[in-house]
């Protein structure tokens, strides 16, 4: 589990193709101290597991299912990358809670750009977009943000000058791929109340309309 706070910007160094999978090597410093085999690292939103550590940099595999996914086809040498470590029991959740399983890609629509504050518009499916709503949360590539407005085919959100300095933002532009990882707290809802609808009509047959007058 992650919470959405970036803890610093890799590059990535080099993408080998596989014949299952894509292998990443990124380079990063704050992150590498006490790193492990096996450990869990968000990368851009994406939870993957560390598979080689060398002196400066991490690998990791990334599966067909991630790639399709994701925005991981847009990598490039050289492309900045947010970075975050599992949660340890214990630890602090500053931003929401966030799984490292990405849900789709937005498209980077407008960058508003302010020297006291950025907006950013998204463009998104109507698959991710049902999950949005005005002031809640949404991981995108792997920062955990606010909506500041919802409209038919995007989001809005409201950027301060920290947030864009401490992540891989300051780097996009209009047209940019950004991961989206929607709030797991309204997955739930949504299938809670769904499976409690369906229990309800479910109960709903022809001998139930007979018995209230329904029939003819």
């Amino acid at each position: 589990m992650f919470t959405g706070i970036i803890e610093e910007t890799g590059v990535v160094k080099e993408i080998q193709k596989r014949r299952d999978n894509l292998r990443l090597i990124i380079g990063a410093d704050k992150i590498m101290e006490g790193l492990k085999l096996g450990d869990s690292i968000a990368v851009d939103g994406i939870c993957i597991s560390v598979a080689a550590i060398n002196k400066k940099t991490f690998e990791a595999d990334i599966s067909k299912e991630t790639v399709k996914k994701t925005t991981v086809m847009e990598f490039m040498a050289g492309k900045m990358v947010n970075l975050e470590s599992a949660v340890r029991i214990g630890g602090h959740l500053g931003g929401h809670i966030v799984t490292g399983h990405v849900d789709g890609v937005g498209r980077i629509k407008k960058f508003e750009r302010k020297v006291d504050g950025s907006y950013l518009t998204i463009t998104m499916s109507a698959d991710l977009r049902r999950y949005m709503i005005p002031r809640g949360s949404v991981a995108v590539d792997g920062i955990s943000l606010t909506i500041a407005e919802l409209n038919h085919d995007s989001i809005i959100i409201a950027l301060i000058p920290h947030t864009l300095k401490m992540t891989s933002l300051e780097h996009k532009n209009a047209g940019d791929g950004v991961n989206i990882e929607c709030d797991i707290i309204g997955k739930y809802v949504e299938r809670l109340v769904g499976s409690t609808l369906n229990i309800k009509y479910s109960k709903i047959d022809t001998e139930f309309l007979k018995n209230y007058g329904y029939s003819h």
